[in-house]
């Protein structure tokens, strides 16, 4: 879901209007202006709970519920209804009591039964104390009666013959008592009665619908876990359903029902289309649709924006059947629902993942150039109004930032599209896609919750290479760079051309952002090359020499780090730079089995030379000791290198040099 500063929203809407032809109908705008402009009171943080962060003595294994909602279908529509709910607890310590989220102000409880014996009820935690001392892995259960008051509290609502909640991203604990922190996820069963002519969705599966009288009693049930934040009901009188079938790629005899709820005048028809389509896609390339339904429901005006992924139902706003609302959504069912951020701190594997997907999703019919046009908007629209903080700020992990903080349009949604899509650049398309498919598939993340730092591993994982500091510089740091680089050709007669390149970041907060950098070089006979090179300090120099005359040079050719902004003009010549150390090219380059590398040191320093391919992997390290002034080489031996292109820096105090390396057979 999508949220938006309303400070900012003049100042964005023309770009977002460019960049989504329609704001509203924007997945990421419509999220971000629903989240951030819904009651602050539902982010009300109990000092008292969550002072040691979001851990607790106890993992929740199920949420039993059931609801009596007759009443709040008709005039003039009470928020008030009975209701208990059975809470399965496995101990994680020794424990004799538990306390819970419920907001007073909200709902009072009547009794607390099963394991719980007595309670007391205020500052919205419900303390219960139990009826033994239970061990450590041990499994009890509390009922809780309770009953909802008449009051809106931005997390339940009742009007017009509409009843549905929304809860994100603490607001669960209004109207259901409950462990209301994102990373513990668990079963859920829901009982909810409603008048005969309403139909009611949740999560999970339709097991059973009974009638009696003018009182129909729905039964759904959840066989995977969710988080709290993702529960729902919704109802409606007079509601439309229509029910379309996706057909397992493991199994196609085996079919997955996608419900549609929708309003008297509305047309979902174009979606019902295209959403098996939209469903395989992402199976493809992230994991097989995981849950055992899915849908959408329409809601009304009290609902006006955007939508809200709850886990197997997404909300709507009223007639919102629109494409990128619904692939922004629809993306959460892997990245937000079947792997939840683990605190608000981990935000952006939820919003910039789902973002990033929009995108992706016109990438499937539009090809690289749409996808890459999304993006840039993106970019775009998060340089028009950046507020100058980070994507993720460790804090928020135990104090629940401000909403429009939390679901900062230009931050959490464009700026984290971004980075992931950056993420892409780094690791190529194959790699890419696979990280995301291994991350989908971890059987530690699936169904349950992840942190940036559990990313962060996996992405060093498939790839092969350590990218910490992309997640600490791009991640955790605020702004982005502003490049203000020089370059230059130096003839070395012979036939020989080099070509000198300076990287300078003039940017104050923070002052580098490190990066892997493409290049481009055109030469005079129409023939061109593309390279890159690590970027680790500021006002670093490259050097790379040439056969031929280079006549054009290129920084990020293809604008593939879009968090920047960018000037590259005839600089400096090389002299003023190198203080004196330099790297030659090896010889011979290409190189079979062994090749020299020539290194030029004005005085005694510590020297590290080491060898990379394409991705940045490092492959080996020839040298990395104390060397002497004056001229220095290496034999390095390339028997064992696969053929292709490899680079080979030379770091030398604040001196850095790179350049490539041929292998052949």
């Amino acid at each position: 879901m999508k949220k938006i500063f309303l400070l900012s929203l003049l100042a964005i809407f023309a770009l977002t209007t460019v960049h989504s032809q329609d704001a509203s109908k924007s997945g990421a705008y419509s999220c971000s202006k629903r989240k951030s402009s819904m009651n602050q009171q539902s982010l009300k943080v109990l000092k008292d709970f969550f002072t040691v962060g979001p851990t607790h003595s106890y993992d929740v294994l199920s949420y039993t519920m059931s609801l009596n909602l007759y009443n709040s279908f008709f005039s003039p529509y009470p928020k008030n209804y009975t209701a208990k709910t059975t809470i399965g607890i496995k101990a994680d310590s020794t424990l004799n009591s538990i306390k819970l989220n419920a907001v007073n102000s909200s709902m009072v409880i009547d009794s607390v039964r099963l394991a719980g014996v007595s309670y007391t009820h205020s500052n919205d935690t419900l303390r219960i104390q139990l009826n033994r001392t239970y061990n450590a892995g041990e499994i009890f259960q509390v009922r809780v009666c309770y009953h909802h008051l008449d009051v809106a509290d931005g997390a339940f609502y009742a009007n017009g013959g509409f009843v549905f909640t929304d809860c994100e991203p603490e607001g669960a604990r209004k109207w259901f008592p409950c462990w209301d922190k994102p990373n513990d996820k668990a079963l859920v069963d829901i009982t909810v009665s409603v008048p005969s002519n309403a139909k009611c969705g949740s999560n999970g599966a339709l097991v059973d619908s009974t009638i009696i009288a003018d009182t129909l009693t729905y039964h759904w049930i959840s066989t995977d876990p969710v988080s709290t934040y993702l529960t729902v009901l919704t109802a409606r009188l007079n509601y439309n359903l229509d029910i379309v079938y996706w057909h397992k790629l493991s199994n196609p005899a085996d079919s997955v029902p996608l419900r549609f709820y929708y309003n008297p005048g509305e047309s979902p028809y174009y979606i019902e289309g295209i959403l098996p389509d939209m469903t395989t896609y992402f199976s493809q390339n992230f994991i097989e649709h995981p849950f055992q339904k899915n849908g959408f429901s329409t809601l009304n005006g009290d609902f006006a924006w955007g939508g809200m992924e709850n886990q197997t139902l997404t909300s709507l706003c009223p007639n919102c059947w629109y494409e990128n609302i619904v692939s922004h959504e629809y993306a959460h069912q892997w990245f937000g629902d079947m792997i939840t951020c683990s605190t608000w701190a981990d935000i952006w594997l939820n919003e910039g993942f789902a973002t990033w997907t929009e995108a992706f999703w016109i990438e499937k019919d539009q090809g690289n150039t749409g996808y890459l046009n999304e993006i840039h908007g993106d970019a775009a629209t998060y340089m028009a109004g950046n507020p100058g903080w980070a994507i993720s700020v460790p804090d928020w992990a135990i104090n629940t930032p401000p909403l429009g903080v939390l679901f900062n349009f230009q931050i959490t949604y464009e700026k984290g599209a971004c980075a992931l899509h950056q993420v892409r650049y780094l690791l190529g398309d194959p790699l890419f896609l696979q990280m995301m498919q291994d991350y989908c598939a971890d059987t530690n993340f699936k169904f349950k919750a992840a942190t940036i730092r559990d990313f962060n591993n996996k992405v060093n994982e498939v790839s092969g290479s350590n990218y910490d500091w992309y997640f600490t510089d791009w991640i955790y740091q605020p702004n982005h760079p502003q490049y203000q680089n020089k370059y230059n050709f130096e003839d070395l007669g012979g036939g020989q051309w080099k070509v000198n390149f300076q990287a300078n970041q003039v940017q104050s907060n923070p002052a580098f952002f490190r990066m892997m950098l493409n290049f481009k070089v055109i030469f005079s006979d129409a023939t061109d090359t593309t390279f890159r090179a690590m970027n680790d300090v500021n006002n670093q120099v490259f050097h790379w020499t040439f056969s031929k005359h280079p006549i054009q040079f290129y920084f990020d050719p293809e604008n593939q780090i879009v968090l920047k902004t960018a000037s590259t003009t005839l600089g400096v010549p090389e002299a003023n730079q190198t203080g004196g150390f330099h790297l030659y090219q090896n010889i011979p380059n290409p190189a079979a089995n062994t090749t020299k590398i020539v290194y030029e040191l004005s005085c005694e320093a510590q020297v590290r030379l080491d060898i990379t391919d394409i991705s940045g992997k490092i492959i080996s390290t020839p040298v990395n000791e104390t060397k002497t002034g004056g001229k220095q080489s290496v034999d390095v031996d390339c028997s064992a290198l696969a053929p292709g292109l490899y680079y080979y820096t030379l770091k030398a105090g604040d001196f850095r040099q790179t350049k490539k390396m041929v292998v052949t057979k």
